[in-house]
Protein backbone atom coordinates (compact mmCIF):
# COMPACT_ATOMS: atom_id res chain seq x y z
CA UNK A 1 0.00 0.00 0.00
CA UNK A 2 1.47 3.39 -0.97
CA UNK A 3 1.69 6.28 1.46
CA UNK A 4 -1.31 8.19 0.12
CA UNK A 5 -3.52 5.11 0.28
CA UNK A 6 -2.40 4.37 3.84
CA UNK A 7 -3.03 7.96 4.90
CA UNK A 8 -6.54 7.78 3.44
CA UNK A 9 -7.17 4.44 5.16
CA UNK A 10 -5.85 5.69 8.49
CA UNK A 11 -7.94 8.86 8.37
CA UNK A 12 -11.03 6.85 7.45
CA UNK A 13 -10.51 4.48 10.38
CA UNK A 14 -9.95 7.37 12.79
CA UNK A 15 -13.06 9.17 11.51
CA UNK A 16 -15.09 6.02 12.15
CA UNK A 17 -13.68 5.77 15.67
CA UNK A 18 -11.62 2.64 15.09
CA UNK A 19 -8.38 3.92 16.62
CA UNK A 20 -7.02 0.43 17.27
CA UNK A 21 -7.28 -0.50 13.59
CA UNK A 22 -5.74 2.83 12.57
CA UNK A 23 -2.75 2.25 14.83
CA UNK A 24 -2.45 -1.34 13.57
CA UNK A 25 -2.27 -0.10 9.97
CA UNK A 26 0.55 2.29 10.88
CA UNK A 27 2.40 -0.38 12.84
CA UNK A 28 2.10 -2.78 9.90
CA UNK A 29 3.71 -0.17 7.66
CA UNK A 30 6.65 0.15 10.04
CA UNK A 31 6.99 -3.63 10.23
CA UNK A 32 6.93 -4.17 6.48
CA UNK A 33 8.65 -1.06 5.12
CA UNK A 34 10.60 0.29 8.06
CA UNK A 35 10.45 3.18 10.50
CA UNK A 36 11.41 5.74 7.87
CA UNK A 37 8.32 4.91 5.81
CA UNK A 38 6.14 5.41 8.88
CA UNK A 39 7.80 8.74 9.64
CA UNK A 40 6.99 9.92 6.10
CA UNK A 41 3.33 9.06 6.65
CA UNK A 42 3.25 10.71 10.09
CA UNK A 43 4.57 13.92 8.54
CA UNK A 44 1.56 13.99 6.24
CA UNK A 45 -1.12 13.16 8.79
CA UNK A 46 -2.94 16.14 10.31
CA UNK A 47 -2.20 16.78 14.02
CA UNK A 48 -5.74 15.78 15.02
CA UNK A 49 -5.24 12.30 13.57
CA UNK A 50 -1.86 11.82 15.20
CA UNK A 51 -3.44 12.96 18.47
CA UNK A 52 -6.31 10.49 18.10
CA UNK A 53 -3.78 7.64 17.99
CA UNK A 54 -1.20 8.69 20.56
CA UNK A 55 -3.65 9.83 23.25
CA UNK A 56 -5.01 6.27 23.41
CA UNK A 57 -1.76 5.17 24.99
CA UNK A 58 -1.35 1.78 26.63
CA UNK A 59 1.44 1.88 29.20
CA UNK A 60 1.70 -1.91 29.12
CA UNK A 61 3.29 -1.80 25.66
CA UNK A 62 5.40 0.51 23.55
CA UNK A 63 3.70 2.15 20.59
CA UNK A 64 5.80 2.59 17.46
CA UNK A 65 3.95 5.85 16.81
CA UNK A 66 4.91 7.21 20.23
CA UNK A 67 8.49 6.15 19.56
CA UNK A 68 8.74 7.89 16.18
CA UNK A 69 6.60 11.02 16.45
CA UNK A 70 8.79 14.12 16.20
CA UNK A 71 8.81 16.97 18.75
CA UNK A 72 7.09 19.30 16.26
CA UNK A 73 4.38 16.75 15.37
CA UNK A 74 3.82 15.95 19.02
CA UNK A 75 3.62 19.61 20.01
CA UNK A 76 0.95 20.31 17.41
CA UNK A 77 -1.06 17.39 18.76
CA UNK A 78 -0.64 18.43 22.40
CA UNK A 79 -1.97 21.95 21.92
CA UNK A 80 -5.25 20.69 20.43
CA UNK A 81 -5.79 17.93 23.01
CA UNK A 82 -8.07 20.29 24.96
CA UNK A 83 -10.70 19.77 22.24
CA UNK A 84 -11.45 16.39 23.80
CA UNK A 85 -12.61 18.18 26.97
CA UNK A 86 -11.17 15.48 29.21
CA UNK A 87 -11.58 17.12 32.63
CA UNK A 88 -9.36 14.54 34.30
CA UNK A 89 -6.44 15.19 31.90
CA UNK A 90 -5.62 11.49 32.18
CA UNK A 91 -4.98 11.06 28.47
CA UNK A 92 -2.91 14.24 28.24
CA UNK A 93 -0.62 13.21 31.10
CA UNK A 94 -0.36 9.65 29.84
CA UNK A 95 0.59 10.51 26.29
CA UNK A 96 3.02 13.22 27.37
CA UNK A 97 4.80 10.89 29.77
CA UNK A 98 4.91 8.13 27.17
CA UNK A 99 6.44 10.32 24.48
CA UNK A 100 8.70 12.89 26.16
CA UNK A 101 10.23 10.32 28.51
CA UNK A 102 10.78 7.68 25.85
CA UNK A 103 14.27 6.21 25.86
CA UNK A 104 15.74 8.24 22.99
CA UNK A 105 13.84 11.46 23.64
CA UNK A 106 15.39 14.86 24.27
CA UNK A 107 12.80 16.06 26.76
CA UNK A 108 13.92 19.68 26.49
CA UNK A 109 13.50 19.57 22.70
CA UNK A 110 9.92 18.34 23.13
CA UNK A 111 9.17 21.01 25.73
CA UNK A 112 10.62 23.78 23.56
CA UNK A 113 8.52 22.59 20.63
CA UNK A 114 5.40 22.76 22.81
CA UNK A 115 6.36 26.15 24.23
CA UNK A 116 6.94 27.60 20.76
CA UNK A 117 3.30 27.09 19.80
CA UNK A 118 0.35 29.24 20.79
CA UNK A 119 -1.47 27.27 23.47
CA UNK A 120 1.66 25.37 24.49
CA UNK A 121 1.95 26.89 27.97
CA UNK A 122 -1.77 26.27 28.46
CA UNK A 123 -1.37 22.60 27.55
CA UNK A 124 1.44 22.26 30.09
CA UNK A 125 -0.71 24.01 32.70
CA UNK A 126 -3.46 21.47 31.99
CA UNK A 127 -0.91 18.67 32.48
CA UNK A 128 -0.08 20.02 35.96
CA UNK A 129 -3.63 21.07 36.89
CA UNK A 130 -4.06 18.48 39.64
CA UNK A 131 -0.65 19.29 41.12
CA UNK A 132 -0.93 23.05 41.22
CA UNK A 133 -0.20 23.47 44.94
CA UNK A 134 2.86 21.23 44.70
CA UNK A 135 4.13 23.18 41.68
CA UNK A 136 3.72 26.46 43.58
CA UNK A 137 5.62 24.92 46.48
CA UNK A 138 8.38 23.81 44.12
CA UNK A 139 8.61 27.31 42.67
CA UNK A 140 8.94 28.82 46.16
CA UNK A 141 11.24 26.34 47.86
CA UNK A 142 12.97 24.35 45.13
CA UNK A 143 11.66 21.11 46.62
CA UNK A 144 8.39 19.23 46.54
CA UNK A 145 8.28 18.98 50.35
CA UNK A 146 5.24 20.97 51.43
CA UNK A 147 6.54 20.99 55.03
CA UNK A 148 9.18 23.51 53.91
CA UNK A 149 6.57 25.71 52.26
CA UNK A 150 5.28 28.86 53.99
CA UNK A 151 2.47 29.23 51.45
CA UNK A 152 3.49 32.73 50.32
CA UNK A 153 3.03 32.74 46.55
CA UNK A 154 5.92 34.30 44.64
CA UNK A 155 5.18 37.38 42.57
CA UNK A 156 5.93 37.30 38.88
CA UNK A 157 9.08 39.37 39.39
CA UNK A 158 10.23 37.02 42.15
CA UNK A 159 9.60 34.05 39.87
CA UNK A 160 11.74 35.63 37.18
CA UNK A 161 14.48 36.43 39.70
CA UNK A 162 14.55 32.82 40.88
CA UNK A 163 14.53 31.31 37.39
CA UNK A 164 18.21 30.42 37.29
CA UNK A 165 18.88 29.38 40.88
CA UNK A 166 20.85 26.21 41.49
CA UNK A 167 18.66 23.12 42.01
CA UNK A 168 18.07 22.14 45.62
CA UNK A 169 17.38 18.58 44.53
CA UNK A 170 18.96 16.75 41.61
CA UNK A 171 16.92 15.38 38.73
CA UNK A 172 17.71 11.77 39.59
CA UNK A 173 16.05 12.32 42.99
CA UNK A 174 12.72 13.03 41.26
CA UNK A 175 13.16 10.86 38.15
CA UNK A 176 9.66 9.39 38.19
CA UNK A 177 9.03 9.94 34.45
CA UNK A 178 5.94 11.81 35.55
CA UNK A 179 4.87 15.28 36.69
CA UNK A 180 7.59 15.75 39.30
CA UNK A 181 10.46 15.10 36.90
CA UNK A 182 8.78 17.19 34.21
CA UNK A 183 8.40 20.10 36.64
CA UNK A 184 12.09 19.81 37.58
CA UNK A 185 13.17 19.84 33.93
CA UNK A 186 10.95 22.82 33.17
CA UNK A 187 12.17 24.89 36.10
CA UNK A 188 15.86 24.16 35.73
CA UNK A 189 16.27 23.63 31.98
CA UNK A 190 13.45 25.68 30.40
CA UNK A 191 12.79 28.29 33.12
CA UNK A 192 11.02 30.85 30.92
CA UNK A 193 8.46 28.24 29.90
CA UNK A 194 8.10 27.10 33.53
CA UNK A 195 7.20 30.65 34.57
CA UNK A 196 4.80 31.10 31.65
CA UNK A 197 3.12 27.77 32.45
CA UNK A 198 2.78 28.64 36.14
CA UNK A 199 1.20 32.02 35.40
CA UNK A 200 -1.35 30.29 33.14
CA UNK A 201 -1.99 27.71 35.86
CA UNK A 202 -2.62 30.49 38.37
CA UNK A 203 -5.11 32.11 36.01
CA UNK A 204 -6.97 28.82 35.69
CA UNK A 205 -7.05 28.41 39.47
CA UNK A 206 -8.19 32.00 39.98
CA UNK A 207 -11.05 31.52 37.53
CA UNK A 208 -12.06 28.35 39.37
CA UNK A 209 -12.04 30.11 42.75
CA UNK A 210 -14.10 33.01 41.43
CA UNK A 211 -16.52 30.80 39.54
CA UNK A 212 -15.55 32.49 36.28
CA UNK A 213 -14.51 31.27 32.89
CA UNK A 214 -10.74 31.35 32.46
CA UNK A 215 -11.00 34.31 30.10
CA UNK A 216 -12.91 36.28 32.75
CA UNK A 217 -10.46 35.13 35.39
CA UNK A 218 -7.54 36.60 33.49
CA UNK A 219 -9.36 39.95 33.29
CA UNK A 220 -10.20 39.97 37.01
CA UNK A 221 -6.59 39.34 38.09
CA UNK A 222 -5.96 40.60 41.62
CA UNK A 223 -2.66 38.74 41.91
CA UNK A 224 -3.90 36.53 44.73
CA UNK A 225 -4.42 32.79 44.52
CA UNK A 226 -5.04 30.44 47.42
CA UNK A 227 -3.08 27.24 46.98
CA UNK A 228 -3.81 25.34 50.18
CA UNK A 229 -6.97 23.66 48.85
CA UNK A 230 -5.59 22.24 45.63
CA UNK A 231 -3.81 18.90 45.39
CA UNK A 232 -3.26 18.91 49.14
CA UNK A 233 -6.69 17.44 49.45
CA UNK A 234 -9.67 19.53 48.42
CA UNK A 235 -9.83 21.05 44.95
CA UNK A 236 -8.11 21.48 41.61
CA UNK A 237 -8.13 24.30 39.10
CA UNK A 238 -10.94 23.91 36.60
CA UNK A 239 -10.09 22.46 33.21
CA UNK A 240 -10.59 24.74 30.26
CA UNK A 241 -14.18 24.88 29.05
CA UNK A 242 -13.58 26.12 25.52
CA UNK A 243 -16.17 26.81 22.87
CA UNK A 244 -14.35 24.60 20.41
CA UNK A 245 -16.17 21.54 19.22
CA UNK A 246 -15.13 18.37 21.01
CA UNK A 247 -13.00 16.03 18.95
CA UNK A 248 -14.75 13.02 20.44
Amino acid sequence: MNALALIAKTQSLIASGDIVAAEAALVELADTEGDQALMVVLEQLPPKDILAVIREYDNSKESVINLLVSPEQFARAVVIEKQYKDLTRTHLRGMMNAVIFREDADTVEFLNAIGDLEGGAEALADYFSEKWGRIESFARTGTFDILEDDGAMLSESALIASAYVRPRVEEDEVADQDWMQLAWILRHKVPDLFIEMLLVLRAKARAHDLGLSEEEGSEEDDGKVETSATDRGKATPAARDSDEESAI
